[in-house]
């Protein structure tokens, strides 16, 4: 039996806005999928300055990364209900002015362990805004009667290459790097504080449509449970992309170090490209289908970069990687928000939070295996993951009704 509905069911409170209204909510929930993917990779520029400030080895670099992935992962198993009860236009304003004052403070703290807190809670709102703007792009894709979700992911993606730019040419022309993060944090404030009053109104859990009388915990939900496996899995693959592309380009390919570079680029923009277009085949397709053909690209192009091990050929194997990935957690995400009886923000923090788990483990899964035999060997892991998801995501999706 399905346990998700079958149509979204628009509650009260959103079925009286106006076309305007929830066009403005959506602009706004753009603006927030672009600050948190441009106030990401403001951090991220900032990997190598946080090492050398401390002194850090490759271990204790590693632990300050593992605090902030911590941070994330444990806030997620508490977030959901907190945005349940204050709203999503709440949940995004507070937690996202926690995010951007966290970022100031990371070149200043002086202290290593205060620096670990730091990061622990910048990880922190940033997952709880994260699960905030994931639930209200769920609610507007609702109240607008069309998938919108994958394109708002796309946001996230130009909101990093845009940080990402961004801090390298203020760097580059001499701002200090605790003034970027300043900067950046300052500039996600605003945003922050512009485009919340446009988000939809609070909808509380006993007003949702096809909330059940008897509310169902997300930890007893086979639903949800079997959402976050798939996207765990999906994220095992994404995760070992992220750090593993660049390293087999110069170790397997042999390719120049720009050249190595451009694997990452490749996965990346690739799927960017995806999410942009993942709307428009989810709403003719339908999500299983979506699932389906993108895990199968996914999983052709990674044996294409592993079986071929030239640069052109696995610069398209990771290209139809990152198209294959792109719109797996929207549309994951889009479903958690549909099962019955549990409010939206609790069945995304949960599917987010087992997946995110993914992502800390595919990067050491690959080493392992790759240290144990090699690195191709290691990223056929990637292989099989998106083989598992173009099987399993598929029947999981259409048994819930999606």
């Amino acid at each position: 039996m399905s346990q998700t509905s079958d149509r979204p069911v628009l509650p009260a409170a959103h079925r009286e806005l106006s076309f305007g209204a929830r066009q403005r909510a959506r602009y706004a929930t753009m603006v927030l999928f672009f600050l948190v993917g441009m106030a990401y990779a403001s951090w991220g520029v900032h990997v190598p300055t946080v090492r050398d400030k401390f002194h850090l080895d490759a271990a204790w670099l590693s632990a300050a990364l593992f605090a902030l992935t911590g941070g994330s992962i444990a806030t997620m198993t508490v977030s959901g209900k907190w945005i349940a009860r204050v709203g999503t236009r709440r949940a995004c304003l507070v937690s996202g002015l926690a995010m951007a004052g966290c970022a100031a403070l990371i070149l200043i703290v002086p202290y290593y362990w205060l620096l670990l807190v730091v990061l622990a809670a910048f990880g922190g709102a940033m997952a709880a805004l994260d699960v905030a703007m994931n639930a209200e792009a769920s609610a507007v894709e609702s109240a607008l009667g069309r998938p919108i979700m994958s394109s708002l992911h796309g946001m996230f993606s130009i909101g990093g290459v845009a940080g990402a730019a961004a801090g390298g040419l203020l760097l580059s022309s001499g701002m200090t790097p605790a003034s970027h993060l300043a900067l950046a944090a300052l500039v996600s404030a605003l945003m922050l504080c512009a485009a919340c009053p446009s988000v939809l109104p609070h909808v509380p859990h006993d007003e949702h449509p096809h909330a059940s009388d008897s509310r169902v915990s997300h930890w007893r939900s086979p639903a949800l449970w079997a959402l976050g496996a798939v996207a765990l899995i999906a994220l095992v693959a994404e995760g070992a992309m992220y750090d593993w592309a660049a390293v087999y380009m110069r170790d397997v390919v042999g390719a120049t170090p720009a050249l190595a570079s451009a694997g990452y680029a490749a996965f990346s923009g690739a799927m960017a490209a995806g999410r942009f277009g993942g709307d428009a085949v989810r709403a003719r397709f339908g999500a299983a289908q979506l699932v389906l053909v993108s895990a199968s690209i996914a999983c052709a192009g990674m044996i294409g970069a592993l079986v071929l091990p030239f640069t052109g050929t696995a610069l398209i194997g990771f290209a139809m990687m990152g198209l294959g990935l792109a719109n797996m957690m929207p549309v994951l995400f889009a479903a958690a928000m549909r099962v019955k009886g549990v409010h939206a923000a609790e069945g995304i923090a949960h599917v987010a939070g087992v997946a995110y788990v993914g992502m800390l483990l595919g990067p050491v899964m690959i080493g392992g295996v790759a240290q144990l035999t090699s690195l191709p060997i290691g990223l056929s892991v990637v292989a099989l993951c998106a083989a598992l998801v173009a099987v399993i995501g598929p029947n999981v999706l259409k048994r819930l009704g999606i």
